[in-house]
């Protein structure tokens, strides 16, 4: 009853009289151009949360014309200070409102409410971060060796109409870290987000009006992948895509970026290695190696999942976080004490489930977990206990391809050369970890893994500031820091005969 009343709370202009919720083009919220629509289910319990107008590839076309003609119109003429000043209203709305957002994540992808609520420094960071940025764009002049009187600078100017696809697993930071550098350089937006969790970033998009975002700068248009996504992806009036998700979606969308050779930003897949050297401070490094997986259920793509730990520690070590893992409460998101809440949906559920099978017909050894939660409060919703599988080989599939659930393939290794090598054998490169007191030992790590982030004595650590992103199959550019910035700018370059 409780949930209920939580779910009836959370009933918002953009729920129609049918009870279904609008997508939000050119400042309006719509229906579908087909009528149709999917429901969006909490993962916990399986209940009705909603049911949300499902674009395709006709409200794609509504929503890029109305970004084209923004971004052509009265958009391009706001200035810097403006467009700042825009992104700190929009922080402060997002900071009155965050235990509504929150809730919105929790109940929509099943995420632990302390988990969602403990993100708002992070969101209101990022948007405070951009709000800073947005003043801070500028070229430079440059003194060029061309005889005569020639002069030269350049020129940073926004890119255009940015299609942005955002994953399940973070719905409210996803929005910010696509929203947020478009917003700051001046360009304007579709946001496809994951049919899986549209919730939170449908009532985003209506703070968004409420800030005073002028129609078409942001446009939100729920739908699913092959449909909506596919057609943001290829349509020729999209500038860039700026995608996270997996790194076959991606490959998708490099393809489909061809047909106007848009530029392309890729926030991928991993399997990321954490190394736990034999002089770290385990009591720390436990619970940091088993969050750097366990964490939002595994649901992570820079997840520290191939635990590569020094074999004189490796039996101690892995039987401690296996305990670790054993102590963590798996639960409903909505109760305060729960640590590990549901996968997010049936397919994310039977896509573990079949890793965890996978694991032990391999021959990995589970020391904790290793079967879905069926029984009690369990029952209808889509549990995974924090797992530890021991006796991995580098060749398994569960310590080759990306899983997504809280799942640790545990492997020994003897030296440092040898975990750089095996921790660099895997086509992924978004996430790393090291846990020693070496500092000669931290060097040499962070220097030989090919990895976006190395992570050490810690894991997971983000800022606005510093940029995060992968190498090989983890995909390509930059969210977060003054690289994510040059993702949304074109370089122009002036020359001026002065005599």
């Amino acid at each position: 009853m409780a949930m209920q009343q939580t779910i009836e709370a959370y009933r918002h202009p953009f729920t129609t009289g049918t009870e279904v919720k609008r997508m939000l083009i050119n400042g309006e919220w719509v229906r579908a151009a087909s009528g149709k629509s999917f429901e969006s289910r909490n993962p916990a319990t399986g209940d009705l949360l909603a049911n949300v107008a499902e674009g395709d590839k006709e409200d794609i076309d509504r929503a890029v014309n109305a970004a084209r003609a923004a971004f052509e119109g009265p958009w391009s003429k706001c200035k810097p200070y403006e467009r700042q000043a825009l992104l700190l209203k929009i922080a402060e709305l997002v900071e009155k409102h965050y235990e509504e957002l929150s809730l919105l994540d929790t109940l929509d992808m099943g995420a632990p409410v302390a988990r969602t609520r403990g993100t708002k420094q992070r969101v209101i960071g990022m948007l405070r971060w951009y709000a800073g940025m947005a003043t801070s764009i500028h070229g430079e002049t440059i003194n060029n060796s061309l005889p005569g009187d020639i002069f030269s600078y350049t020129l940073k100017e926004p890119i255009g109409v940015v299609g942005a696809i955002i994953p399940w697993n973070g719905p409210l930071g996803a929005c910010i870290w696509k929203i947020g550098p478009a917003l700051a350089t001046g360009c304007t937006v579709v946001l496809k987000p994951a049919e899986e969790a549209p919730l939170t970033p449908l009532r985003l998009g209506e703070i968004l009006m409420d800030a005073g975002v002028p129609p078409g700068v942001v446009n939100i248009v729920p739908g699913y992948g092959e449909t909506a996504g596919a057609a943001l992806a290829e349509h020729p009036g999209v500038d860039k895509v700026a995608f996270t998700g997996s790194h076959f979606t991606g490959q998708s969308i490099v393809r489909a970026s061809a047909g106007n050779l848009k530029r392309v930003s890729l926030e991928l897949g991993g399997k990321s290695p954490d190394i736990v050297f034999a002089d770290a401070d385990l009591e720390t490094a436990v619970p940091g190696a088993g969050m750097a997986v366990f964490a939002n259920s595994g649901q992570i793509c820079s997840a520290g999942t191939r635990l590569f730990v020094e074999r004189k520690v490796y039996d101690e070590f892995t039987t401690r976080v296996a305990d670790f893992g054993k102590s963590l409460k798996v639960g409903n998101g909505l109760d305060p004490d729960t640590q590990i809440g549901p996968l997010v949906s049936e397919q994310q559920y039977e896509r573990v489930t079949g890793y965890l099978s996978t694991g032990r017909q391999e021959g990995a050894r589970p020391l904790t977990g290793g079967e879905a939660l069926t029984e009690g409060a369990f029952g209808k919703g889509y549990f995974i206990p924090p797992t530890v599988f021991a006796d991995v080989q580098d060749t398994m599939r569960i310590a080759q391809e990306e899983i997504f659930g809280p799942v640790i393939s545990a492997i020994p290794f003897t030296d440092i050369e040898e975990v750089i090598t095996r921790g660099n054998a895997t086509t992924f490169g978004l996430g790393s970890g090291v846990w020693t007191r070496d500092v000669s030992k931290a060097h040499r790590l962070a220097k030989g893994l090919r990895a976006g982030s190395v992570w050490i004595n810690c894991y997971q650590a983000m800022d606005p500031a510093v940029p995060f992103g992968g190498y090989k199959m983890s995909g390509y550019g930059r969210e977060s820091g003054i690289q994510q910035m040059e993702e949304y700018l074109n370089v122009k370059a002036v020359w001026i005969k002065t005599a």
